[in-house]
């Protein structure tokens, strides 16, 4: 029902910062839970954040906490991950995803996908 579109991703040294953005078509945005999920080649998809139907909830992976930032506009149908203090453990292909409640998104079940944006941080 709604397709889902990940921009800003790339190449960036550690310590440095990136801003993933997420579009999304389709459906009734406002109506999602909104996450971001990560996965690197050999390794388990990884959650990295949520946030509510109306942004007042965020939700972060141990690993991120306190580094990266989710953010929504429901105006726009965009969700964003500002992504501070990168490592290079965290260079993975980044996914945004749509779910009907926050304990389904966590699962993926019934979630919807984008194609993921790579994010590449050096050493």
């Amino acid at each position: 029902q709604v397709q889902l579109v990940e921009s800003g991703g790339g190449l960036v040294q550690a310590g440095d910062s990136l801003r993933l953005s997420c579009a999304a078509s389709g459906g009734t945005f406002s109506r999602y839970v909104m996450g971001w999920f990560r996965q690197s080649p050999g390794k388990e998809r990884e959650f990295a954040a949520a946030i509510s139907t109306m942004g007042i909830t965020q939700y972060y992976g141990d690993s991120v906490k306190g580094r990266f930032t989710v953010s929504r506009d429901n105006a726009k149908n965009m969700v964003y991950l500002q992504m501070n203090s990168l490592k290079p453990e965290d260079t993975a292909t980044y996914y945004c995803a749509a779910g009907g409640t926050y304990t389904g998104l966590r699962s993926g079940d019934g979630n919807y996908w984008g194609q993921g944006t790579q994010v590449t941080v050096s050493s």
